[in-house]
């Protein structure tokens, strides 16, 4: 019998939900899946076929809410239920479980050992059910166990009798008459229609079991929890004469299932409500203003800024102790009528209630943003926090709460990159732009499948001796539409989104093999090494330095062929795992640059902390050298500090033959940018490297081509 599979009847009419269970199921050899699209082929079902669990969805094509589950209840009181739904509420997973349901489970938080632990504890719930059912039949007067109390009444002369411990459970003095009537009043009046409907049900026969949770409110004014349970004695007629049954105190466990619901509604951290309870909450508003418009709500996104460095930085106690304070400063400013969430990690929500107009919004989320002008002590550490927030307000296009929080989040991110307002609106231009946004990610996925990327090469090349010495590959997606598209238009999303890596990877093998090639191709000279910016996610991957020296094995280049450019903001937000991976390349003598130096923060003190081989000059400053004063002081101050530090510096961004002289005058060992070349396909900037010039002019200047034959 431990052999056979358990029977599963799935009620379900999505066929891709259907699909998501079966591939859950199907693949474990314990189960036998029924699949069902409605109520009335689960119960056709049923009568012939061997089934354990029923996994019922609640919006079926006969049934919605838990009518559903009533109908199968019915039929089939002993057999095990776990709805399955994508309804998100509380109020009808609380009635579920009382009327019987096994479990309440969400679709969208369901994984596999979810669903298989539901399923395993439901069976043996219902089978621990039914061996005290049989216990129960089998002894109808006995009350099972010694905490119970017991009672016996007499329905035609009235007479009762409580046991020591039901006068406990009630509250009761033992010296007092008992009667019927002492204990109704007991019953806590919201509770009495229900207590007396059900004890009417079973005297008149239309149950067969008398069985009811209530609660019972004693002299000194406490509520206790209780359940009662009875069965009535009849005559020949059928006619109830006596009943007898146990009460049982199960006070306890109410408070355990209380805190249980509210722990799955809380975030376990701050105490605050989790996502789940805000968007309930969200909804509840969201209704409220569908039928009455002049009732207006918004919702404000919060989000840390640089939360991870402070828990990088001071640890994760720290942390924790941080996001406590964060949610009890902002809970004191809010009103009652509003709520505040946690939502995950550093990211908070508030739902502001009767907010007249956009206005209103935007001067509540400025006087919130204040608060944090003032430190937290954390750990023994005064920190300052800054918080970037979004805004959507309630509108007649919204019909799901979700809608509503996904446009105040994407409004977050746009404040989070803006350079002065913080506090942003979201509006029918980010709307807009989320759906251009939303079309370029698709297009960029499929580019990435399709493989529509191609690098361009830019020449670096030394002042002092003439050559190329290096070329840096960028990015170019050759879209079978537009044309070239230059990184600037996609990267920011890929990084966003995550495709930067794999992107990442597909640029580090198109230059790998290229640099193969050109290693071939001038045997006679030193080639030249290929410069490849690696985003910061990338990083993040423990096997990054690994897979990159495979890479570079698998066409034989030597380790220094490939210069790896990382930012120096990208070093700092993922401070542990990329110092890692830089010192593996260190190790591995695969050359690193820091670009855009002097752009970042902290630069100075980073170089002690990071070994580069190179320094490369933001273009920002190289555009000012020409005009004197603090550019071009920077730039000499890079210049000599890579002297002194025996490492290289590139000069970026270099446009004209004034900025060009400039570099070479004060000693700038390397240059690139549009008075030598723009960045150029493989065929062209092959052939600009075999031609290049070496000749010296004058006091040292290179003799370039000139700048209309460079940009060429």
């Amino acid at each position: 019998m431990a052999d056979q599979p358990i029977g599963v009847l799935l009620v379900e009419d999505s066929p891709i939900e259907t699909e998501i269970v079966l591939d859950i199921l199907g693949t474990d050899g314990r189960f036998q899946v029924i699949s069902t699209t409605s109520v009335g082929e689960a119960l056709a079902s049923l009568r012939g076929k061997a089934v354990q669990i029923v996994l019922l969805d609640l919006n079926l094509p006969d049934a919605t809410g838990l009518d559903g589950f009533r109908r199968i209840h019915a039929r089939h009181p002993t057999l095990p239920v776990v709805i399955l739904t994508n309804q998100r509420n509380e109020a009808m997973a609380t009635e579920a479980v009382r009327l019987g349901a096994q479990d309440y489970l969400l679709k969208q938080e369901v994984d596999r050992p979810t669903l298989l632990r539901a399923i395993r504890y439901a069976i043996e719930r219902q089978r621990a059910e039914e061996r005290l059912r049989e216990s129960e039949e089998r002894y109808a007067l006995a009350v099972a166990g010694a905490n119970d109390g017991i009672w016996d009444w007499d329905l035609q002369t009235g007479a009762v009798y409580f046991s020591k411990r039901w006068l406990e459970i009630m509250g009761m003095d033992e010296d007092a008459a008992p009667n019927v009537e002492a204990w109704f009043e007991r019953v806590l009046d919201t509770d009495r229609p229900a207590f007396q409907a059900e004890l009417d049900r079973h005297i008149n026969g239309e149950n067969a079991h008398l069985e009811l949770e209530h609660r019972v409110r004693l002299p000194d004014g406490a509520i206790r929890w209780v359940l009662l349970r009875g069965v009535a004695v009849r005559d020949p007629t059928g006619t109830a004469y006596r009943m007898a049954g146990s009460l049982t105190d199960i006070s306890h466990r109410k408070r355990i299932e209380a805190q249980l619901l509210h722990n799955a509604m809380h975030d376990a951290l701050t105490g605050l409500p989790n996502r789940s309870l805000f968007l309930d909450r969200l909804d509840l508003r969201l209704r409220r203003f569908q039928r009455d418009e002049t009732r207006r709500f918004a919702v404000l996104f919060l989000d840390l800024d640089r939360f991870k460095n402070i828990n990088d930085g001071l640890g994760h106690a720290a942390g924790d102790k941080l996001l406590c304070l964060v949610g009890e400063r902002i809970s004191e400013f809010i009103r009652p009528g509003d709520t505040l969430a946690r939502l995950s990690g550093d990211e908070f929500a508030v739902l502001l209630d009767e907010v007249d107009t956009e206005q209103d919004a935007l001067n509540i989320a400025a006087r919130l943003r204040r608060l944090f002008d003032k430190p937290f002590s954390a750990g023994g550490h005064e920190v300052f926090v800054e918080v970037s927030i979004g805004i959507a307000m309630s509108h007649s296009d919204y019909t799901r709460p979700e809608e509503i929080l996904r446009d105040a989040d994407l409004a977050m991110y746009r404040a989070k990159r803006s350079q002065h307002n913080r506090c942003k609106l979201f509006g029918s231009d980010l709307h807009e732009t989320v759906v251009r946004l939303h079309r370029l990610e698709t297009n960029l996925r499929h580019a990435i499948e399709r493989d529509e990327f191609e690098l361009y090469y830019q020449p670096i090349v030394s002042t002092e001796s003439g050559q190329v010495t290096g070329v840096e590959a960028l990015l170019r997606w050759r879209h079978p539409e537009q044309g070239i598209i230059l990184p600037g238009e996609f990267t920011g999303l890929a990084e966003d989104t995550g495709m930067i890596v794999p992107m990442g990877w597909l640029v580090i093998e198109k230059a790998c093999r290229q640099a193969y090639i050109w290693s071939q191709m001038f045997k006679d000279r030193q080639p030249p090494t290929v410069s490849i910016n690696v985003s910061g996610r990338m990083f993040r991957d423990p096997k990054m330095a690994v897979k990159l020296l495979d890479a570079m094995e698998r066409y034989d280049l030597p380790r220094s062929t490939i210069q790896v450019e990382i930012t120096e903001s990208a070093v700092m937000d993922h401070h542990e795992v990329t110092l890692r991976q830089l010192e593996l390349l260190r190790e591995a003598q695969v050359g690193l640059h820091i670009d855009d130096f002097g752009t970042g923060y902290s630069s100075l003190s980073n170089l002690s902390k990071f070994t580069y081989d190179t320094l490369k000059i933001d273009r920002s400053f190289v555009k000012g050298v020409t005009g004197g004063g603090e550019k071009a002081a920077i730039v000499k101050a890079i210049i000599y500090l890579g002297r002194m530090l025996q490492m290289r510096v590139i000069a970026e961004g270099v446009e004209t033959r004034e900025q060009y002289q400039w570099l070479v005058e004060n000693h700038c060992p390397l240059m690139q940018g549009f008075w030598i070349s723009r960045p150029q396909d493989v065929q062209t900037i092959t052939r600009f490297i075999q031609e290049w010039p070496h000749r010296f002019l004058g006091y040292g200047h290179l003799a370039l081509p000139g700048a209309r034959q460079g940009l060429n």
